[in-house]
């Protein structure tokens, strides 16, 4: 087949000219998604130190809860579904992504860290990536429309990449997250420029992020990758168990309350007169310094099943923030107590489990491979990869998205599946 020099410079001028623009486009994405986790961040920090030192707070929980539910009743329905909404915006696009999502989710997930509530932060920086984003589609000669979905595509990168300050991790998981089980290649460009510009923009304005060991790895061998594959089994169960208690406490609650703003008051009182009963703060919030100390010594075996049923009380009764540092701290804790039992060392568990119980409940095993490899150095890649993907498998067709939708069964039985949105399966 012979190419015609007109032909092939005309293709290259097309190639060069969608370059440009998304560099442009991600570059924008990128500042809105960068300044906006910064901020974010910034009094993310502030409220949970204020917290820590004035833990009688948390006895406010459901004042707070009356607050999130509010503000959520009377502005906020039709940005209720968070990143559901977006995923579902992505998937079959109906209409521009309301730009009041970004105060909203912002109020509602430092409401619910001042009080104590259990709650994550990826969750608000992924909405208020994708909403930001979703503005410009306002300009039709700036995007057009059958561009809009990397636009969107974009925003979630940008957000994901600039809370954890992992960017191909987070260009990863925009491409991952909206189909199970296939990438979205023609958002290769626009997810990765967003995402490397909202991670430097974040850093650019001072805003720093986690430090977590380098973990030493043994030699590739048998008995070690059985472990880990051993040890993702769990990781995948275990995020299996977290996606369905947040349903069921979801579903609890709606069927038993019918004032929205109501559940994340009784939620709120049941949450504090737990955290009053544990006689600890270990479980609000983030719990990153937990999260470090399974790195580092032993934990009590059953923290991890703690975090969950928090969490789950928390986000089920409708408080704002992600799931996914909850997930980071149940996988870290989780790994630490399989230190007990698998011959692997308990920093390398506590990794491998910080990332894979993520992977099973988001349904996301690349991302995640080169979220441990961004934190925890490459050397931890087979392992982690290996974790990732049995906990993948193990987690079945469940997680924390409704909204995603099956694109390739995980097994051969389920491909009657395909097609279908999670929250149709539950």
């Amino acid at each position: 087949m012979i190419i015609q020099p007109g032909a092939l410079l005309r293709e290259y001028r097309l190639l060069l000219l969608f370059s440009f623009r998304w560099l442009l486009l991600s570059a924008i994405v990128g500042g809105l998604a960068g300044t906006a986790s910064a901020g974010f961040l910034v009094a993310l920090d502030f409220v949970t130190s204020w917290r820590e030192l004035h833990p009688w707070i948390i006895a406010l929980l459901p004042v707070g809860g009356l607050l999130v539910g509010l503000l959520y009743h009377y502005w906020g329905k039709s940005v209720e579904g968070g990143n559901n909404l977006l995923l579902d915006e992505i998937n079959r696009p109906t209409q521009l992504v309301p730009l009041r999502m970004v105060p909203l989710v912002l109020v509602g997930t430092l409401l619910t860290h001042l009080f104590g509530g259990s709650a994550g932060r990826e969750g608000t920086a992924v909405q208020m990536g994708g909403a930001l984003a979703d503005q410009l589609s306002r300009w039709p000669r700036l995007v057009r429309r059958r561009e809009r979905r990397l636009l969107l595509l974009a925003g979630l990168s940008a957000g994901f990449a600039s809370v954890f300050g992992t960017p191909l991790a987070g260009a990863v998981f925009g491409l991952e997250v909206v189909l199970l089980g296939r990438l979205r290649y023609d958002a290769l460009l626009p997810a990765f420029l967003a995402a490397a510009a909202a991670d430097y923009v974040t850093r650019a304005w001072g805003v720093g992020h986690t430090a977590y060991p380098l973990l030493a790895v043994p030699a590739i061998a048998p008995l070690p990758l059985l472990s880990a594959a051993a040890a993702g089994v769990a990781f995948g169960l275990a995020g299996r168990l977290f996606a369905g208690a947040t349903h069921v406490v979801s579903a609890f609650y709606k069927r038993l309350i019918a004032w929205p703003p109501l559940r994340p008051v009784v939620g709120g009182a049941v949450v504090a007169l737990l955290i009053w009963a544990s006689g600890t703060t270990r479980y609000s919030g983030l719990g990153v310094p937990t999260i470090v100390q399974a790195f580092q010594e032993p934990l009590p075996v059953y923290v991890f099943a703690l975090k969950i049923l928090f969490t789950a009380l928390t986000l089920g009764a409708a408080f704002k923030g992600g799931e996914v540092t909850p997930l980071f701290f149940v996988g870290a804790t989780l790994g630490n107590a399989l230190a007990l039992v698998l011959p692997l060392p308990m920093p390398l568990l506590a990794g491998l489990g910080f990332a894979a119980v993520f992977a099973g409940a988001a349904n996301t095993p690349l991302a995640c491979t080169l979220l441990a490899m961004e934190l925890f150095g490459h050397e931890c890649g087979l392992y982690a990869g290996l974790a990732c993907v049995v906990s993948y498998l193990f987690s079945g067709h469940r997680g924390i998205y409704g909204a995603q939708v099956v694109g390739q069964a995980k097994h051969c039985l389920w491909q009657r599946q395909q097609g279908r949105r999670l929250r149709d399966l539950l």
